[in-house]
């Protein structure tokens, strides 16, 4: 009988460890990362890491990356639930600098980089990643480029040895806000002006960005602030980079943001209308609404885009409101931050002092609270749900049903209404003080299905009810 050949048995075992490696690849105790994408099963919200979450969140400044020590800001955020933040790619504010080198007369150069801008860029990033903190990046910060701002710019050709006023067709000056739109910074797309020479500096830059951003799970993309400018401009930027970014084995999500407050104008339907180019909706000009409107209008555009043949995530990375700005009150950025998320808002975030809470301690206890409420079992599945109370008046409460036997309903400034539930029989109900954090726990009986609900106090107040 002939022997095996001396090979044999060391084939026999490669082939057995071969196929034993193949059934898990993944090494033994690493995480498996799941990157930032709308939910699957319910695309209405955002997943990360495999968990159906909504973003909460506020900074103290929209371009976060350029705070000093901003990990602590970020540490804040983070011990209260919250996991959003807003970053524009902006350099207006003072300590602030500019992404690319400049000589020793003042003059920059397109072609070159700031080093110190893009370090603290890759620094935020990886921050916010480590905290599991979402960032929504703007790409071009619109008041950049006007006014004082577009004076000391370096895309601004007396700032800059790259081109000249007459070569690129760009002013000098640009004394108009950047609703007047005339700033032709935002129409060398090919299909507008075509202004190729400054447009190659524009890509210089977005893909200098990209080149960072891509490598992080936690980014989304928005293209513009508050912008006034025509369609083609945003759409070109938004299938650009998820062209640039597919070439490197990456998905991203983007969207853009109009300037009209009314959310009816038609210009918002370039975003909500086109899931081809906008992966998202940012609803954030619905927040100089309040009460009933703000509700009201907010529903609308979650129906609009639920009509739109894709249901897609609706953001709020703007909450306006502060006593000591310009836009609305603090107590109408309280509520229109409960209301975002009892109607299925996929994000709500206060905008920065003074034109919005920042971070301090009132929108502290806003996201942390609101965490707790996203929490309950079966948040995400739950709708908004106001046809159920009963005796209400205008702006006196708002409901969310989370299941036949779960509601939740949120009091800006106390009140008492009815509350006609699916199942009758005994209810806990939680009360908790949105600003305090104080909880009271009642037990609630009505056989006919209408709960009687009395806020303990003239405030601020969120009841969770559950049937025992």
């Amino acid at each position: 009988m002939n022997q095996p050949h001396k090979y044999y048995y060391l084939t026999l075992f490669l082939l057995f460890f071969s196929c034993a490696q193949s059934e898990d690849n993944t090494p033994k105790n690493q995480a498996i990362v799941q990157a930032i994408s709308p939910d699957e099963s319910i695309p209405q919200y955002w997943s990360y890491n495999g968990k159906t979450t909504v973003l909460l969140g506020g900074s103290d400044e929209d371009n976060a990356f350029q705070m000093p020590e901003v990990e602590k800001h970020l540490d804040l955020l983070k011990d209260v639930g919250g996991n959003y933040i807003r970053c524009t790619m902006s350099s207006r504010d003072s300590g602030n600098v500019w992404a690319f080198a400049q000589n020793e007369s003042g003059i920059y150069d397109l072609r070159q980089w700031n080093e110190t801008y893009w370090q603290r860029f890759d620094n935020f990033l990886k921050a916010c990643h480590d905290r599991e903190i979402i960032v929504q990046i703007e790409l071009w910060a619109t008041f950049d480029f006007y006014r004082d701002n577009w004076e000391v710019n370096p895309f601004n050709p007396k700032n800059n040895r790259n081109y000249s006023k007459e070569r690129s067709k760009l002013p000098e000056e640009v004394k108009t806000h950047p609703t007047w739109t005339q700033n032709n910074f935002f129409r060398t797309v090919p299909l507008q002006e075509s202004n190729l020479l400054v447009l190659g500096y524009q890509q210089r830059f977005i893909d200098k960005l990209l080149s960072y951003s891509w490598q992080y799970d936690n980014v989304l993309y928005c293209m513009d602030n508050e912008t006034s400018v025509t369609a083609a401009w945003g759409k070109f930027w938004s299938l650009y980079i998820k062209k640039v970014a597919n070439e490197q084995g990456k998905r991203i999500f983007t969207t853009e943001m109009w300037d009209p407050h009314d959310l009816a104008h038609v210009a918002h339907r370039e975003t909500i209308d086109h899931p081809e180019i906008y992966d998202f909706a940012d609803i954030s000009q619905n927040n100089h609404n309040s009460g009933d409107t703000h509700w009201e209008n907010g529903l609308k555009q979650l129906k609009k885009i639920a009509n739109s043949g894709k249901v897609r995530p609706a953001n709020n990375v703007k909450i306006y409101g502060n006593d000591g700005g310009r836009h609305q009150t603090t107590q109408n950025s309280i509520e229109s931050f409960c209301r975002n998320v009892l109607m299925g808002c996929a994000s709500a975030r206060f905008h920065r002092p003074t034109s919005g809470q920042g971070l301090n301690e009132t929108a502290r206890a806003v996201i942390k609270v609101m965490r707790q409420v996203s929490n309950l079992d079966g948040f995400f599945q739950g709708k908004a749900a106001n046809e159920l109370l009963l005796n209400r008046e205008v702006n006196e409460a708002f409901c969310r049903k989370i299941s036949n036997n779960q509601y939740v309903v949120y009091f800006p400034n106390g009140g008492e209404v009815d509350l006609n539930v699916t199942q009758s029989g005994n209810y806990k109900a939680t009360w908790i003080n949105v600003l305090s954090g104080e909880e009271k726990v009642l037990e609630l009986t009505d056989s006919a299905q209408n709960l009687s609900l009395v806020c303990p106090s003239e405030e601020n107040w969120v009841v969770v009810l559950s049937k025992v």
